[in-house]
């Protein structure tokens, strides 16, 4: 069996979207994946109602934590993902040779639990394919 692809998803807080792309990740990769999250100006937080959302799908994101992107996070992926916020592009350095996606999902932080709901179904879909699509 190839070893795990290091996937590193982001968004801005890393309170929210990458916190969940990393859950979901973690109950779909079955060993196809070594995940970790972090945020563009991180929160140092994981939020409550990310982790209730999380919850309800069977998911205990509450052992996560929040962290900031750095130069070493980067060059430890091998993927990049970007949930929002700064294009892969801008965050990786010109020498990143990884690869880059970048999904325009809202930021539900604050906003009404219809919109966590949103996300949180928009964010397991793409990341479920994007597993899927490594195991082939």
């Amino acid at each position: 069996m190839a070893a795990p692809k290091k996937i590193l998803f982001i968004c801005v807080g890393n309170t929210c979207r990458s916190q969940m792309a990393e859950g979901f990740a973690r109950r779909y990769g079955n060993g196809l994946v070594d995940v970790k999250s972090a945020g563009t100006a991180a929160t140092g937080y994981v939020n409550e109602e990310t982790i209730e959302a999380m919850r309800e799908e069977g998911i205990d994101i509450s052992a996560q934590s929040s962290r900031q992107v750095t130069n070493e996070l980067i060059k430890w992926a091998e993927m990049v993902v970007t949930l929002g916020g700064q294009s892969a592009d801008s965050i990786c350095p010109a020498d990143y040779m990884g690869g880059k996606i970048d999904w325009p999902i809202k930021d539900p932080l604050g906003r009404p639990r219809e919109l966590m709901e949103m996300v949180k179904d928009d964010i397991h879909g793409r990341v479920k394919d994007l597993i899927e699509g490594l195991a082939k």
